[in-house]
């Protein structure tokens, strides 16, 4: 059942073009490239932090009261009610070598429930929003279509997303993954949060994730689910606060994906 007083769908594309606009003069330019960490290369650029303080400006301004999580600035009364989780740019790998498959990820929890998101595409124009019970594509004309994912009973006819296999944890966590991925009939790499995009307006039928933070994720839960997915843990419970993901348009597909990735079969 959805809440009632939710902030409106007309509020996230508030919060969208004000990111679009912060981020856009930035793509395909040459840019400043940051590490946030001295090991593995994690990049930011002006883009990431100019579109996280426009959204935050704009939540501050209308609902004072809510907290936001980040991943650029970190928290804010993260203990509210109801708290934004944000990522600016998912996908800033992508974003610095200039294709677009990155987006802007917008979401709310409730009492630490994700009940409301959105993915924008700023480049491409797309927009994909739901609120748990329905979920909605926007595209680049501005006209807006019901998003729904498409059945698909078994692996064997299915088409799976992952960022990449190198992200997994040598030996249970990677093996589990390759598991999986020799169950499925196509395997593709590297979307981000696209992959669970494509879940939801019924082009892809699983994606599969590691160590996710849970601005990578909880925009897009409300989204999955809303269009009549499912986002789960690998284990099989809530995927709010991150850790290993699996998201399936079927629900079928998303028992035989979690025994599998749960060492049952």
């Amino acid at each position: 059942m959805v809440d009632t007083d939710l902030p409106s769908y007309d509020f996230l594309n508030h919060l969208a073009d004000a990111a679009s606009a912060a981020i856009l003069p930035h793509f395909r330019k040459r840019l400043d490239v940051e590490s946030k960490t001295e090991g593995d290369f994690d990049p930011v650029t002006a883009a990431d932090r100019n579109a996280e303080a426009a959204i935050r400006r704009l939540i501050t301004e209308h609902f004072p009261d809510h907290g936001i999580v980040g991943e650029e600035f970190g928290n804010e009364r993260a203990d509210a009610r109801d708290v934004w989780v944000i990522d600016p740019i998912d996908g800033t790998r992508a974003f610095i070598a200039g294709i677009p498959v990155w987006g802007v990820l917008i979401g709310l929890r409730r009492e630490g429930y994700p009940v409301l998101g959105m993915m924008a595409q700023p480049f491409t124009g797309e927009r994909f929003y739901g609120n748990g019970a329905d979920a909605w594509y926007r595209g680049p004309d501005g006209q807006s279509r019901p998003m729904t994912t498409r059945a698909c009973a078994s692996l064997e006819g299915a088409t799976m997303f992952t960022t990449s296999p190198a992200l997994y944890q040598p030996g249970e966590e990677r093996d589990a993954y390759d598991r999986l991925e020799r169950s499925v009939r196509l395997s593709r790499y590297g979307v981000d949060c696209y992959a669970f995009a494509m879940v939801a307006d019924g082009h892809v039928d699983l994606t599969v994730e590691p160590g996710l933070q849970p601005y990578d994720i909880v925009a897009l839960i409300p989204v999955v689910e809303g269009a009549g997915g499912q986002v789960t843990s690998w284990e099989g419970g809530s995927a709010a606060e991150g850790g290993n993901v699996v998201a399936s348009g079927d629900s079928r597909m998303h028992k035989a994906a979690l025994e599998i990735l749960s060492g049952i079969a």
